[in-house]
């Protein structure tokens, strides 16, 4: 795969995060800490989570060990499940920053990585694997942001990949 498409599906994850966090902004502010019965207890539980992966695997990218990732998430997941949804918001913006400026400085996409899961053990990937699993992973976790809104009796937003080509082909002459 080449560095422009996985440029331009990491810029979708980000957008379509971003499409998440403008509805949420739109809605009383207890939907987002509103316990209920579903894959997390809380929509903030869900956007934690995804932030807390997104820097881990940009850690392991730049060269960190998953252990210290881990770690560090331990330490500092119950004060970030706390932060107000703008504070949130601004960990993924800084968290996308940092992406891009990796994506943009990267020249081998298929550079091997090995990964030492702690829980799973060593995991041979490329960087361009890597870019893909933040991807689905993200689609997966705001597909359980929109269940938890409806059950809310909310309507989440399309954030669609289809829907991100098509707003980004309709600004191009």
């Amino acid at each position: 795969m080449e560095k422009n498409q996985l440029k331009d599906f990491y810029d979708y994850h980000a957008w379509a995060n971003s499409q998440i966090f403008n509805r949420l902004k739109e809605l009383p502010e207890e939907i987002v800490t509103l316990e209920m019965t579903s894959a997390f207890p809380t929509i903030a539980k869900v956007l934690v989570h995804l932030y807390f992966t997104d820097s881990l695997w940009l850690g392991i990218m730049s060269g960190k060990s998953m252990k210290e990732g881990l770690e560090a998430f331990q330490q500092k997941r119950a004060e970030t499940e706390l932060k107000p949804l703008s504070e949130l918001e601004a960990l993924y913006e800084e968290t996308a920053a940092r992406y891009k400026i990796l994506l943009e400085a990267e020249e081998d996409f298929n550079k091997q990585l090995v990964v030492e899961n702690p829980y799973a053990g060593p995991l041979k990937t490329t960087i361009a694997e890597t870019i893909l699993h933040i991807v689905t992973h993200g689609s997966y976790h705001r597909g359980n942001i929109a269940a938890m809104l409806r059950q809310q009796g909310q309507a989440s937003v399309m954030q669609d990949f289809g829907l991100y080509l098509y707003a980004g082909k309709q600004k191009t002459p």
